[in-house]
């Protein structure tokens, strides 16, 4: 049993009316030969429109012009995979992206530590925080120097750690892949150090400070010095808007820790310098780079 046909289709299928311009002009190009219909075709800008469309539609009755093909589904992965495949990246470790995610799990996981023992997610005591390793000057200088390094993973809390996560992904995406991931892990631990002694002698030695950012500060170091000395390779459009974004953060982070009472802009600009230390011989010896208790501080 056949489809009903709607006027419409039968109106197409039987083709323009006898005795009618289109008829006519159907007639005519079904004497052409296959070369001048597709000339025709392929140039249809050059004559009005009824002449194309006569060339079109004769090599479709001919067979010679297939249809469009149907539109290919979108390369696009969806949003779920998107973000999947971000998350991977930030935390699952490859041969060229290692350094960034392994800082971010061990952040990660000495909160997810301190939670599961107790201690509060959001508001974490000063107490807390030196049993977990803070930088409490007078422990760190009394036999306990490794407060020095522990304190860039104690976080005051899950605002305070994720703020710092995000920073630090975002500069391990921008230079990991161009400096190496040891140097990476050099530039963290060496600054992050020099950001703790800087925090306990602006302090005068008294000071209990956490987090990461006096190491981040560093790694913002190790990128303004090799975008000033170009030893990232980028155009000058591209050098001058990573500066840009760079300095942007800095100034900003800077700004807002003088009027914050709980940020330890020492250990940020004590993180900075050192930093820039730490880039010096990536500068100067032209090492390849790759083309693109007590009162608490929290740094």
């Amino acid at each position: 049993m056949e489809a009903p046909t709607s006027p419409d289709s039968a109106a197409a299928a039987a083709g323009p009316p006898p005795g009618s311009t289109a008829a006519l002009a159907a007639q005519l190009f079904a004497q052409k030969t296959e070369a001048e219909l597709l000339y025709l075709a392929q140039h249809a800008g050059r004559y009005p429109p009824p002449v194309g469309a006569a060339a079109v539609a004769e090599l479709k009755r001919r067979g010679l012009l297939p249809e469009p093909p149907l539109p290919a589904p979108p390369t696009t992965p969806p949003p779920a995979e998107t973000w999947g495949q971000v998350l991977r990246d930030m935390f699952v470790p490859s041969r060229k992206f290692f350094a960034t995610p392994i800082l971010l799990q061990l952040n990660l996981l000495v909160m997810f530590l301190m939670v599961l023992n107790g201690v509060s997610a959001s508001d974490p005591s000063g107490l807390d925080l030196v049993r977990w390793g803070s930088n409490y000057a007078p422990l760190t200088l009394h036999g306990q120097p490794w407060r020095l390094v522990t304190a860039l993973f104690v976080h005051g809390g899950t605002a305070h750690l994720l703020l710092n996560m995000f920073s630090l992904w975002l500069l391990g995406v921008l230079i990991e892949a161009r400096i190496g991931g040891w140097r990476l892990l050099l530039g963290y631990f060496i600054g992050g150090i020099g950001a703790s002694l800087t925090s306990i002698w602006y302090h005068d030695y008294d000071v209990n400070s956490v987090g990461a950012s006096g190491a981040i500060f560093a790694l913002y170091g190790m990128l303004l010095a090799l975008l000033v000395s170009k030893r990232i390779a980028l155009d000058k459009s591209d050098r001058k808007a990573m500066l840009g974004l760079v300095m942007y953060l800095v100034l900003s982070s800077l700004i807002s820790g003088l009027t914050g009472s709980n940020v330890d802009n020492a250990a940020h600009v004590g993180g900075l310098i050192t930093g820039l230390f730490v880039a010096g011989p990536l500068v100067l010896f032209g090492l390849k780079v790759q083309s693109m208790g007590a009162e608490r501080t929290s740094s």
